[in-house]
Order: C-alpha cells, then sequence, then structure tokens
C-alpha cells in the first residue's frame, strides 16, 4: 500500500492535498463505467485523491464505486480528496452544478470545486474542433466574479472546503485575486515536460495558489480534435529516456516525479499504468541535474488549445491564452 507515502502539499487554507492524483477524463474513448472500475482499482491500490469533472459524464458511475468502498468499511469520506468542476453552461448555476455533483458521486462535500474553464462557451462532448456556440463570449471578468461568488457561497455553506480556477491566465488571474473575498486555493493548468508555462507556474505559487497538472504525461491519450501537426511527443524526448534508461524506469515515471519535485500536483489517468504512476510519487527521486537538463527541453507546445471556445470568426487558439499579457476581448 501507497498511500502513506504519498507526499501532501499544504494548501492556502491549510487542508492537506496528496501530490499525486487520478485524473478520470476518458478523452471521450473510455466508457463511464471503465473509469469508474479504474477508481476504484487506483483507490486500493493506494490514491487518495480524485480529480473528477460533470463534463466529464462518468461521475454518476464513479459515485456508486464510492458508495460501495464506504460502506464496505474500507475507507472513510475523509481520507479522500475529491475535486470537481463547473461546466461552461452552468457559470449562472453554480450551486445547482455542484449538488448535482454531489448527488452523483454520492458524497455530502467536495474538498475542491473549481471553475473548469473562464469562458462561458458551451460545446458537447465529443464535438469537432470546429464546433462554435452560437452565444459564445470572450472572458468578461465581471461576469466570472459573479460566478465566483456563487464559488464563495458554496464554501460558507459547507458545500465545499476549497475552491480554485482552471486554464486561466496571469491577467485574469489578476483580476480575481483583486476581486476575490477567497482566494483560488489552486489553478489547474496544462503542464508537462515540453510546456512548462514558467511565468504563470511561479506567479501561481508568488501568489499561493498551488499548481495542479493536467496532461502530465503529454496526454498521449488525447482526443483527435486535440492534434495537431505540430505537436511534439514529450516521452519521446531523449532527456526522458536517457534518465528513464539510468534510472531503470518509464519516460512516464520520470515526467511525473519531474512533477512531483517540482512543485506542481499531476493527476494522470491511466486504466493501466497506475502503479507505476504511484511508484513515480513514492519512490526514486530525481538528481538537480536531472531537473535542470528537464527544464532545458520546454518548447511551449501547448496541447490544449481551447478552440471550441473561441467567440468569433476568423481567430485563433492563441486569443483564448492572452499571450501579450493583456485579455483580449
Amino acid at each position: 500500500m501507497y498511500t502513506h507515502l504519498v507526499p501532501k502539499r499544504i494548501l492556502n487554507k491549510g487542508d492537506e492535498i496528496p501530490c499525486i492524483g487520478f485524473g478520470t477524463f476518458g478523452s471521450d474513448s473510455v466508457p463511464p463505467a471503465s473509469v469508474a472500475e479504474a477508481v476504484k482499482k487506483a483507490i486500493y491500490a493506494g490514491y487518495r485523491h480524485l480529480d473528477c469533472a460533470s463534463v466529464y459524464g462518468n461521475e454518476k458511475n464513479i459515485g456508486y464505486v464510492l458508495k460501495e468502498l464506504f460502506e464496505s468499511g474500507f475507507l472513510e469520506r475523509k481520507d479522500l480528496w475529491i475535486t470537481s468542476k463547473v461546466w461552461n453552461d452552468m457559470h449562472d448555476y453554480v450551486e445547482e452544478s455542484c449538488r448535482q455533483s454531489l448527488a452523483d458521486l454520492q458524497i455530502d462535500y467536495l474538498d475542491l470545486y473549481l471553475v473548469h474553464w473562464p469562458f462561458p462557451n458551451y460545446h458537447p462532448p465529443e464535438c469537432d474542433v470546429t464546433a462554435r456556440s452560437p452565444n459564445a463570449k470572450p472572458f468578461i471578468h465581471e461576469n466570472y466574479i459573479k460566478t465566483w461568488r456563487q464559488m464563495e457561497r458554496l464554501v460558507d455553506n459547507g458545500l465545499v472546503k476549497n475552491i480554485g480556477t482552471s486554464n486561466m491566465t496571469i491577467p485574469k488571474l489578476n483580476l480575481l485575486l483583486k476581486d476575490a473575498k477567497i482566494k483560488p486555493a489552486c489553478n489547474e493548468m496544462e503542464l508537462h515536460p515540453h510546456f512548462q508555462q514558467p511565468e504563470l507556474f511561479k506567479f501561481c505559487l508568488k501568489n499561493n495558489i498551488q499548481p495542479i497538472a493536467y496532461c502530465p504525461l503529454g496526454s498521449p491519450g488525447r482526443p483527435e480534435r486535440d492534434r495537431t501537426p505540430d505537436d511534439t511527443v514529450d516521452l519521446e524526448d531523449e532527456v526522458l529516456i536517457s534518465i528513464a534508461e539510468r534510472l531503470k524506469i518509464t519516460p512516464a515515471e520520470v515526467a511525473l516525479k519531474w512533477a512531483i519535485q517540482r512543485g506542481q500536483i499531476p493527476i494522470p489517468f491511466s486504466i493501466n499504468h497506475f502503479l507505476e504512476n504511484l511508484f513515480a510519487a513514492t519512490s526514486f527521486d530525481l538528481t538537480a541535474k536531472d531537473m535542470i537538463d528537464i527544464s532545458k527541453i520546454d518548447k511551449n507546445c501547448r496541447l490544449i488549445k481551447g478552440q471550441v471556445f473561441l467567440w468569433k470568426e476568423n481567430q485563433s487558439w492563441e486569443d483564448l491564452w492572452d499571450l501579450n499579457g493583456e485579455i483580449v476581448s
């Protein structure tokens, strides 16, 4: 059992979160029942951190697993860290969305609740990359802060212990930090060796916002709509391969250990390799030279570009990410 070996990070309100999570996004290709079965195996193996979301379409299936595990006495609710997220079409109905996730997961509180994307632009699961919401809007801080006030009420009402953001940029976070009554505890963001986001990463740490890393392995199983010809493959990088060969582990384990030692919390999803991922969190260490060598392979290669959230014609995905330091409206 690896559970007691998994390091924890302390969030801005003092809560402890395990430094590796089990992601539950099945990349539109893994059925909800299969994700839930993987969750059960992962918990038995020692995972105590689940990263869920309403839009993944599998929270109800995961809820059946959690109920079974709690009723069996294998573990108690307090033993798990459970995250969920409000989807884009529910920015005006945050409590309703949260209560639905709680009902589906069959729990009475969430450890962390995130605003999944800063854009209220709905698109259906498994849609094409060219799909656009007819009512799409840019990020508007005045609207976002209304959503955030609803998030804060979830904490006040005991439904959620911590709240956070996802897919935010420095300019957007600066506005939120200025107006938030409850500061975000975490920002979930794409982070992997070929996309290290050093400025945003440092900004989060400086402001006591814990970075949570999705796509920590370069998301080899991501949906086809998220693939472009210029994408690079982290796990084929010679630096990761060389370190893995020296340590007699896999490049994936190297990538996860780099993430943990750097200070982010990776949340990989895997049906078949979750034990190796847990091993990476609890076993070997990378040397200072390894960490420096990996820092030099950043290719600024964003894999999840978010094209479906664009709000007008003739835009490119770069407009979503405020690359020049200003919010694109």
